[in-house]
């Protein structure tokens, strides 16, 4: 045996070596490899060579291999083995754990990890039932030295790991650790807290001697070792055991903070502490930490570790370590005051600390740091803090408000790129971005939550922060503009978007922004600063920049001061004449040269102010009015002065202000006045030929035309901005041409048309009569478009254009979730070829069709729903050819035509309108969405063999482009289901201050009571149209199949929200009818299968879970395939199912037994639930479950059943009382 044994070790140890050396041919890895495997399984010695192999003479990869046979025996053997070998392994480990090992500082801790997940793997199968005393035996092996000490933090480490947070055993078996580890806690941190106190003094009295440095070391490594295990344990156990022997553990954290080699694993393990949730009672300890020492501590610690900064140091470890305990400080601060602003105000009584000040400028350097991540992290505290009904009142607060506000100034000014040198924070930002894109995204949502903190504090401080923003922006205009090195190509002395007065007046606009828009909002009219706000106002519309950047911030300090205008109307056209320039302009008078991107958003800006005035104060602009038409129609003479879109903005802020005529002949004659080029041209024979005919249409557009000189002029460019025009022109008045919002005022405008028989007004649009002559021809460009993809006019586009229906690149990357580039250069013009262009007007042009019909009924109301054949010819144009139309094409016709449609539409036109077109749309949208997934599955299923074909990489992308588009239209298909049949219910949430984290060992529940959707049946109703249409015996066997049949498409988003809000809505309308068996069997199967396809995810086994349950309990006693069903899942228990269909049949559950009925039905359908292909292959670990220790019995409650054998005195004595 033993020479058997011996020879075996030798095979093995070569077969290592083989496999760790480089040099190592693919061939011998793998024949080693297979070697080894086929030991672990079949060898009869595996415990033998595993202990011979561990020998403190073998090397450590062999040793390390000795100890993974020894995990794979406990793992895999354990139930098999006789009792006295697992004795035995257990005395062997124990001894390896004694003496197996080297000295501390020279063991690999590769050795020591996988020691430690050996006996803990004991642990898990024999404790505490048959090692009761595993807790005294780790207590006697801390006697024996450091090295042990610190593989015993490492075995209490892992075990709280397996046991809690990664719940790696049943949960029998979990619960009887668990409940014993609770029982023993007193006694494990008062352990753990000793063997800390104990290394942490011999550290700091030796750590000084310099002959001593091993010993120091070997002190340091077990209190690290211990205050990492010390962190697994704060996250679940009580907060008394972390409170106890006042706040002793907090105390040593905290003395620890000053301690440069302890300080980052105690701020960790201080983290944990302070940001535990629960009884705010239980918590209310922690505000010991606002005492002078403990605050002290974190100061001191906070500038020693800060005074080591990043800058002009070696970028080693040790700085880096200093610079994550910062890290760390900061969260912990941060933490605190959360605790802070949970407990004041509370029904706990918690005064505000006294040195509050104190804390507030520790939380403020922080904020001053120059690392993003610091600053980032500590302003969502600034909020909570300055939204605390109590706190934000405090005295120390209002001053700290103040130097807030000035902080942010600095803040917000973008700086620290890691690929610049320009700023200290730089050198952190390297340690906490890889490239630019990542700093420039995270400073992006650094910046909105500055910009929440700022209008918080406004709220508190708002004259001082009016002043603020005052001084920054007059210093602004005051301040010669700065280029920098960067400057724009086209011309000299114009910004970049990253020169220093860019980004300065970047900063400042958007603090100006923070602060002026909330000020409007919570300082009373008479309180406001007016004279010095229009003073303001007339310094910004009085300062001349040609500077595209700049300018484009100060149109936004014009409409941020804007609302000052409505005190002194007179000052309104100065406003005016000052941005009406900026729609037209220019750097380049050349109109052949494209414009830079930073011109047009000067451009498009302005053109966005003048909506935004109209739309917000028209009756401000009211007097303006006609100047503004003056103007307007004199750019309007000039063809190449505006472009289409600018037109169109224009034409839609003279709408919003014409709103306020309150005329209703007025502004019809103007809207007709207004409309009349468009109506004439778009009403034109030649359009109507153009719009009607899809080969007449493409040579008109030009995409039939080849195109050999890119550098050639467009000849038919034209042609396609006069159809943009059009379609945005009667878009623009389709959302913006309304009839007054007052009653009166539209009674006494000649807006109402009748009144309906609840004497509610019927009103009518201005623009109604217009745009119904518009519609027809609209409704046949939609047509149209479709007939487009039809195979023979695809056969008319070009060479030039063969890919101008393709999806937009801007959207692909947004399918793909790939983020645009945010460092686009503003000062390259934007050169687009033809072939572009074309693409985005057909992109454009299709989208916006669809917004008009998606607008143009809560427009025009009544006089489009009574169209007289409206349903009809929706059909013939929208609804056709749609077997043609790509999927990123069908999105607008669902999300934003028909959602909004539906949503929109009154009650007395659902059967003549909505009925007609829901019904043939659902059923197309079914029959396509069934093939899409099934081209899906297939080419899924083809690439999951592993053929070796090689696929190009846009093949490939255009693959992934598809398949997330099919997702993205199942979603809005079946949000449009939702908003057709479900009327939503919204729970009644009563608000609780006290955040769940349990009020005993705060552990996570395991994944066999995650069924927490709905105590009951879901809440969600039919609604009135989704009542209409189940009428209907087909449309409602349409809208279940999509249902059912999405449940086991690739979307776990879309099978979750459709498991838990539709399908038992529908469904449990008819289940107390005739269904057919086929129907029944094929609704439950479709669940299951859902359950195949996404019960790995925990949301969706949940909802499928809940979903099949009521499906079984609702049907079962009517249809028994549904038991013949069940009989077919695997590993299913024919006792505990028959058990189970018993009750189902007989139901008698009590509302107690609900939870154990869940629990019963999910084990039964267990073998339902797909695994992640990761796990598909892995060997499972099976742990036999112990005789329970803690199963209670419980007493009798009759008592005329124990009335012959006590009197009434013994129904009172001190047993039954204890019981």
């Amino acid at each position: 045996m033993a020479e058997a044994v011996r020879a075996m070790c030798d095979e093995l140890i070569k077969a290592v070596n083989v496999m760790m050396d480089a040099e190592s041919s693919q061939r011998y890895r793998l024949e080693a490899l297979k070697f080894i495997e086929e030991f672990k399984e079949k060898c009869p010695f595996c415990v033998d060579c595993g202990l011979q192999l561990v020998e403190k003479s073998q090397t450590a990869v062999v040793r390390h291999f000795g100890l993974q046979i020894l995990e794979h025996v406990v793992k895999f053997r354990w139930n098999n083995m006789p009792l006295q070998e697992k004795l035995l392994l257990k005395n062997c480990t124990m001894e390896l754990l004694s003496n197996g090992t080297h000295p501390i500082l020279e063991e690999e801790c590769h050795i020591k990890d996988a020691l430690s997940r050996i006996v803990v793997e004991m642990i898990k199968r024999e404790w505490p039932q048959h090692w009761p005393d595993m807790l005294k035996e780790m207590e006697a092996l801390t006697a024996m030295g450091d090295a042990q000490t610190e593989l015993v933090m490492l075995v209490l480490l892992r075990l709280a790991e397996d046991v809690i947070t990664f719940q790696t055993l049943p949960s029998q078996r979990r619960r009887d650790i668990q409940q014993t580890l609770m029982q023993n806690m007193d006694s494990i941190f008062t352990f753990l807290l000793g063997i800390l106190q104990l290394h942490v003094n011999e550290y700091q009295k030796l750590k000084t001697d310099v002959g001593q440095e091993s010993k120091t070391k070997a002190h340091w490594r077990v209190a690290v070792a211990t205050l990492n295990t010390l962190a697994g344990y704060t996250d679940w156990v009580a907060l008394g055991h972390l409170t106890n022997d006042n706040c002793r553990l907090l105390e040593i954290l905290c003395l620890l903070l000053s301690e440069p080699e302890l300080q980052l694993e105690a701020a960790e393990c201080l983290l944990i502490t302070i940001s535990r949730k629960g009884k705010l009672e239980e918590r209310k300890p922690l505000m010991v930490l606002f005492e002078e020492v403990a605050m002290n501590c974190i100061l001191s610690a906070a500038q020693s570790a800060d005074g080591e900064g990043l800058c002009n140091q070696p970028s080693n470890g040790t700085v880096e370590r200093r610079y994550t305990f910062l890290k760390r400080l900061c969260q912990v601060l941060c933490a605190l005051s959360s605790q802070l602003c949970s407990l004041v105000g509370s029904d706990i009584e918690v005064k505000v600390p006294g040195n509050l000040n104190k804390f507030m400028e520790a939380l403020l350097a922080f904020t001053t740091h120059p690392s993003q991540f610091l600053r980032s992290s500590t302003q969502s505290t600034w909020g909570n803090l300055f939204r605390h009904e109590i706190l934000s009142k405090d005295p120390d607060i209002k001053q700290m408000t103040t130097k807030y506000l000035r902080v942010a100034r600095m803040n917000l000014v973008k700086s620290g790129f890691p690929s610049k040198n320009d700023s200290p924070a730089c050198e952190f930002s390297r340690v906490d971005f890889d490239c630019d894109e990542d700093f420039n995204s995270s400073f992006n949502s650094f910046r909105s939550q500055q910009g929440e903190a700022v209008r918080l504090a406004c709220k508190i401080a708002p004259f001082e922060a009016f002043q603020i923003a005052s001084e920054w922006l007059q210093y602004q205009i005051s301040t010669p503009i700065d280029t920098g090195n960067a400057t724009v190509k086209m011309a000299e002395h114009l910004c970049s978007a990253l020169s220093p007065s860019a980004l300065q007046w970047d900063a400042m606009t958007f603090f100006t922004e923070s602060v002026f828009g909330q000020l409007f909002k919570i300082v009373e009219k008479e309180k406001l600063p007016i004279d010095e706000g229009l003073e303001l106002l007339r310094v910004v519309v009085n300062y001349d920049t040609r500077d595209p950047l700049i300018l484009s911030c100060i149109l936004t300090n014009i409409s941020t001061l804007f609302p000052f205008v409505t005190h002194q109307p007179h000052f309104l056209p100065q406003v005016l004449f000052k941005i009406f320039p900026s729609i037209t302009f220019e750097l380049v008078e050349d109109c052949k040269v494209p414009r830079t991107r930073a011109v047009k958003n000067v451009r498009r800006h302005a053109c966005s102010s003048i909506i935004r005035m109209c739309r917000d104060y028209s009756n401000l602009m009211l007097p303006s009015f006609d100047m503004m038409y003056e103007h307007v129609k004199m750019l309007f003479s000039s063809e190449l002065l505006l472009t289409q879109m600018e037109k169109c903005a224009l034409m839609e802020a003279l709408i919003l202000t014409s709103n306020q005529f309150k005329d209703y002949k007025k502004q019809k004659a103007f809207l007709e006045e207004l409309m009349a080029p468009v109506t004439a041209q778009w009403l034109s024979e030649e359009m109507r030929s153009v719009l009607w005919d899809p080969a007449t249409f493409l040579t008109f557009v030009g995409a039939d035309q080849v195109i050999n000189d890119p550098s050639a002029e467009d000849q038919l460019g034209i042609n396609r901005s006069r159809i943009s025009f059009c379609v945005h022109t009667i878009l623009g008045v389709v959302k913006r041409a309304r009839w007054p919002a007052d009653p009166e005022d539209a009674k006494a405008g000649g807006f109402v048309l009748s009144y309906t028989s609840n004497g509610i007004p019927i009103l009518r649009n201005p623009c109604t009569e217009s745009l119904q002559a518009l519609l027809p021809n609209l409704l046949a460009l939609i047509r149209t478009h479709n007939s487009l993809f039809l195979p023979e006019n695809l056969a008319r586009l070009s060479e030039t254009f063969t890919r101008v229906y393709d999806i937009m690149d801007v959207d692909k990357n947004f399918v793909l979730g790939i983020p645009q580039p945010v460092l686009d250069a503003y000062d390259s013009p934007v050169y687009r070829t033809v072939a572009e262009r074309m693409q985005g007007f057909f992109c454009t042009l299709y989208d916006n069709c669809y917004h008009v019909l998606g607008n143009v009924g809560p427009c025009l109301q009544q006089d489009f729903y009574a169209m007289e054949g409206l349903a009809e010819q929706i059909v013939a144009s929208a609804f056709i050819n749609l077997d043609c139309v790509p999927d990123h094409r069908l999105r607008p016709l669902v999300r934003v035509f028909m959602k909004q449609l539906v949503i929109s539409c009154p009650h007395e036109y659902y059967d003549s309108l909505l009925c007609p077109l829901l019904g043939p749309l659902f059923s197309y949208l079914l029959q396509r969405l069934i093939f899409r997934w099934q081209v899906i599955n297939q080419r899924t299923s083809v690439c999951s063999h592993g053929e070796d074909e090689a696929y190009e990489e846009n093949q490939v992308t255009q693959e992934m482009v598809e398949e997330q588009l099919v997702r993205l239209v199942t979603r809005e298909v079946m949000d449009l289901l939702s908003v057709t049949c479900i009327s939503r219910k919204i729970p009644d949430q009563s608000g609780n201050k006290e955040e769940p984290d349990g009020d005993e060992e705060m552990m996570p529940m395991d994944s066999s009571q995650g069924i927490q959707i709905n105590a009951s049946q879901p809440s969600d109703d039919l609604s009135e149209l989704g009542k209409r249409l189940l009428q209907n015996e087909d449309i409602y066997m349409t809208l279940l199949t999509i249902c059912f049949n999405s449940l086991s498409w690739r979307d776990t988003i879309n099978c979750q929200r459709t498991a838990s809000m539709l399908c038992w809505t529908l469904l449990r309308q008819v289940v107390g009818g005739n269904l057919l068996p086929e129907a029944v069997t094929w609704l439950y199967t479709s669940v299951l299968k859902g359950l195949q396809m996404h019960g790995q995810h925990e949301g969706c086994n949940a909802a499928l879970t809940q979903l099949a349950l009521f499906i079984y309990e609702a049907l079962r006693p009517r249809y028994v395939e549904l038991r013949a069903i069940m009989n077919q899942i695997p590993d299913v228990q024919a006792e505990a199912l028959e058990l189970f269909d018993q009750k189902t049949l007989q139901p008698t559950v009590s509302k107690a037994g609900e939870k154990k009925k869940k629990e019963q039905f999910r084990k039964l359908i267990a073998g339902t639930v797909g695994k992640p292909i990761g796990q598909q292959f892995k060997k499972e670990v099976h742990i036999r479950n112990l005789p329970s220790l803690f199963k209670k019995l419980k007493p009798t409650q009759d008592i005329l059943e124990d009335a012959d054998k006590a009197g009434l005195i013994g129904l009172f004595t001190p047993e039954r009382e204890d019981r």
